[in-house]
């Protein structure tokens, strides 16, 4: 067993460090894998504002953008994600894999963030203390870390783990290539071949 250098936090202090000290000051690249996606409300520039606005700021300085999750994100998710054009045209990559549950924010590529907190308001986000779930996970600049987390993420990203997953079958998306036609989920939403979230137009009501 080799010892790492890591800080253990836990509730807020995961928010505070991970999303306001990390997450919101990447250069190059920002990687979420999640189980649950929510809507989510974080501090920025003085004021509580959708963790979406964080990410299209991103986007536009050129910072790369990936979010891995396992279930269709929530509905007021998919409204914000929905306002911000540059996010809907790639500036947010998204892929969905039934499997992950996995969570973990890795940053430039020298950052890791491992724990049990979904991309949540109760889990990474900015709810108060006495509601927010609580959550516990470690922080690290290790190396050796870091190429393990990305080793995963970057497996499941790339497909790798489709060819052999006996969920196939389910999967609303198969990242390693179409399989047979199915419907898509409800209301609306597929993620389709460009892998992001993609809207269908709504039918006016009569």
């Amino acid at each position: 067993m080799r010892p790492i250098q890591a800080e253990l936090l836990d509730g807020g202090a995961l928010y505070r460090e991970v999303v306001l000290g990390k997450l919101a000051h990447a250069r190059e690249s920002v990687w979420i894998a999640t189980a649950n996606v929510k809507a989510m409300y974080v501090e920025h520039a003085g004021r509580f504002v959708p963790l979406l606005e964080v990410l299209d700021s991103l986007a536009a300085r050129g910072v790369a953008l990936r979010l891995l999750h396992a279930e269709l994100p929530s509905r007021p998710f998919r409204a914000e994600f929905d306002k911000r054009s540059r996010l809907v045209k790639g500036g947010l990559e998204l892929k969905v894999c039934p499997r992950v549950h996995f969570k973990t924010v890795l940053v430039d590529g020298a950052w890791a963030y491992l724990g049990s907190a979904n991309l949540t308001g109760a889990g990474l986000g900015a709810k108060g203390e006495d509601v927010r779930n609580f959550e516990l996970g470690f922080v690290t600049e290790d190396f050796d870390v870091i190429d393990r987390a990305t080793a995963l993420f970057e497996s499941v990203w790339s497909g790798a783990e489709c060819r052999g997953c006996r969920l196939r079958t389910v999967c609303p998306d198969p990242i390693g290539g179409a399989g047979p036609a199915k419907k898509g989920p409800p209301n609306g939403i597929r993620l389709g071949k460009a892998r992001r979230l993609v809207r269908q137009p709504q039918r006016k009501s009569r």
